[in-house]
C-alpha cells in the first residue's frame, strides 16, 4: 500500500507540473480567443490523459506482477488461491480500505531511536553478564556430576571389598569346610561306582563270549 501510494504521488505531482507548465509559458496575455483557448486544452488534455494512461497501466502490470508472485509462492507449498473479481467493486471494502491507508499514513509507527555508544555498551555488558551466569552454572552441574560419579565409584569398590571379605572368612568356616568335604565323598562315590560298572560289565560280556 505505501508502494501505490508513492506512486499516486508521483503521477499527481507530474499532473499538477502540467497545469503550471501552461500557465507559465501559455498564461501571459491578458485576453485570449476561442480558438487559442480551446487549444490550449486540447494540448493539456493530451499530456494529462497520457499521464493518466500510463500511471494506470503501470498500476495494472505492477499488480499482475504482485499476483504472480503471490501465486507463484502458494505453488511451492501446494495451495491453490481463488480470486472474487465481485469483490474488487465492493464499496464497503473499498472505503475500509481507504480508511486504513487514512489512519496507517496519519498516525505513523514510531521509530525506534537510536543506540548511542553508550547504550551499545549497555547491552553487551548485560550480554556478557548473562553469559557469564550461564557459564558458571553449567560449571556447577558438571562439578556435581563428578562428584556424584566420584561416590558411586567409591561405593561399588566398597562393596566389592566387602564382598571379597564375607566370602574369605564364609571359606574358613566349618561349615564350608564340611560342605566341601561332603561334596569330595559324593564326587568319589560317583566315580567309584562308574568303575565298578565298567568291570562288571566287562566280566559279563567275557563270560557270555
Amino acid at each position: 500500500m505505501r508502494f501505490a501510494r508513492s506512486k499516486r504521488v508521483m503521477s499527481l505531482k507530474t499532473i499538477d507540473s502540467c497545469f503550471e507548465e501552461l500557465k507559465e509559458s501559455r498564461l501571459v496575455e491578458e485576453t485570449f480567443t476561442v480558438d487559442e483557448v480551446r487549444e490550449m486544452l486540447d494540448g493539456l488534455q493530451v499530456v494529462v490523459r497520457g499521464e493518466v494512461e500510463m500511471e494506470l497501466i503501470n498500476t495494472a502490470h505492477t499488480n499482475v506482477l504482485l499476483l504472480r508472485q503471490l501465486f507463484s509462492q502458494a505453488e511451492k507449498f501446494y495451495l491453490r488461491l481463488q480470486s472474487d473479481i465481485s469483490e474488487l467493486e465492493n464499496r464497503e471494502l473499498l472505503e475500509k480500505v481507504a480508511h486504513f491507508e487514512k489512519t496507517d499514513f496519519k498516525n505513523p509507527k514510531p521509530k525506534l531511536a537510536p543506540l548511542n555508544e553508550g547504550g551499545i555498551s549497555e547491552l553487551l555488558q548485560k550480554e556478557i553478564s548473562s553469559l557469564e551466569d550461564t557459564v558458571a552454572a553449567l560449571r556447577e552441574d558438571y562439578e556435581r556430576s563428578l562428584c556424584a560419579n566420584a561416590a558411586s565409584q567409591k561405593d561399588l569398590q566398597e562393596n566389592l571389598i566387602s564382598l571379597a571379605l564375607a566370602e574369605k572368612e564364609f571359606q574358613q568356616t566349618a561349615a564350608y569346610r564340611n560342605m566341601e568335604e561332603i561334596l569330595t565323598r559324593r564326587t568319589r562315590h560317583i566315580k567309584d561306582r562308574s568303575e565298578n560298572g565298567a568291570a562288571v560289565e566287562y566280566l559279563l560280556y567275557y563270560i557270555l563270549v
